[in-house]
């Protein structure tokens, strides 16, 4: 058993009894080839809520700082994550996310850059450049019921159907602007479709 399967069984066991965890659209998700998955972010349990449900293992891009916190450093570069630095506009994260979408892998990003607590965060474009950029399948997801998380919360995890942008390795401003807003569209569309 890898250390992301037993960290996914972890994460399921304690969820399960804690949690009125609604799952829906798995089924959506391509078995196998490279998949990124984008989804909304208002709280530090939504990354382990998304990969402790999705049918395949998710390599995140997390900020550099967290790498640097004695445990959880340790812990989520063993679960596959890797640094951002968003203060260098994390060239090396989206090399290291082609990487991983080329081999076949899914590759988690939360287009509004972090923790999207108020609302008021402005989209990234990252996850549009490395949808075009590598023509994988795009997975939306929405995570609704995490924002005041709190024992035998319902929390909800639905999972769109898989979208391409078009592939373009040298997509300017304007065309992943678009691919931003279609992005986020989608995911709002899963929100709403929970509420």
């Amino acid at each position: 058993m890898t250390f992301y399967a037993f960290a996914k069984s972890v994460v399921g066991g304690l969820v399960r009894p804690l949690l009125r965890l609604r799952v829906v659209g798995t089924e959506h998700v391509p078995p196998t080839g490279g998949v990124l998955v984008v989804a909304n972010h208002v709280s530090n349990f939504d990354p382990p809520l998304l990969g402790g449900v999705f049918p395949r293992p998710i390599a995140y891009m997390a900020k550099k700082e967290l790498f640097a916190i004695p445990l959880l450093g340790t812990l989520i570069a063993n679960l596959g994550a890797f640094p951002v630095d968003r203060k260098a506009g994390g060239t090396a994260a989206l090399r290291a996310s082609l990487r991983l979408l080329k081999a076949g892998n899914c590759v988690g990003v939360f287009p509004e850059g972090g923790r999207n607590i108020h609302g008021t965060n402005e989209e990234k474009d990252g996850a549009a450049f490395l949808g075009a950029a590598s023509g994988v399948p795009i997975v939306p997801a929405a995570i609704v019921g995490t924002r005041h998380l709190r024992p035998f919360s319902p929390v909800t995890i639905v999972f769109g159907e898989p979208f391409h942008l078009e592939r373009n390795r040298k997509s300017d401003g304007d065309d992943l602007a678009k691919g931003t807003a279609e992005i986020m569209q989608r995911i709002r569309t899963l929100e709403e479709s929970i509420r």
